[in-house]
């Protein structure tokens, strides 16, 4: 009954939260920049005659091409960085900022004092990972996530 009391509460406080955060408006990126969100990719057509792709720090972004001139720009970590593009001379065709954010998909972090968990809620909230989280939880959400993975590879085969 006091779980059942405790998840109530915990739901109601959950819910009082969504229902009273207010909408943030979305600012347009600046001229020359990319917006991304982390664990997102964004596909961007790259300058004819690319070579060469230079992340500045391949922690935040990390950015692939395809044959057909399509770029593939991945978010990994929250920060600023920048992608320059090549030709074969070793001549800058483009450089692009890159400003990498949290998603706007529905997560909600709950903040307990200094600790912090992250939760998606689409539509049920379970725990997720996200950067920022404390270790405890972090470590506990990876290690569940890595045996239930290591279970399914091992029922294909894989």
């Amino acid at each position: 009954m006091a779980t059942l009391l405790r998840t109530s509460v915990w739901s109601a406080a959950v819910l009082s939260v969504l229902l009273l955060t207010p909408a943030k408006a979305v600012e347009a990126p600046e001229p020359g920049s990319l917006e991304v969100a982390v664990d997102r990719a964004s596909v961007v057509r790259a300058p004819a005659g690319v070579a060469t792709v230079v992340i500045g720090n391949p922690l935040i972004a990390d950015a692939t091409t395809q044959k057909n001139g399509v770029m593939i720009v991945t978010g990994k970590s929250f920060g600023s960085t920048n992608i320059m593009l090549l030709d074969g001379a070793g001549a800058v065709l483009s450089e692009t900022i890159v400003n990498v954010r949290r998603a706007n998909d529905g997560t909600m972090v709950v903040q307990r004092g200094a600790k912090r968990e992250s939760f998606s809620c689409t539509p049920r909230c379970e725990p997720t990972l996200a950067i920022g989280d404390t270790a405890e939880s972090f470590s506990q959400t990876a290690g569940q996530i890595s045996q239930r993975n290591g279970m399914s590879s091992a029922r294909t085969g894989d």
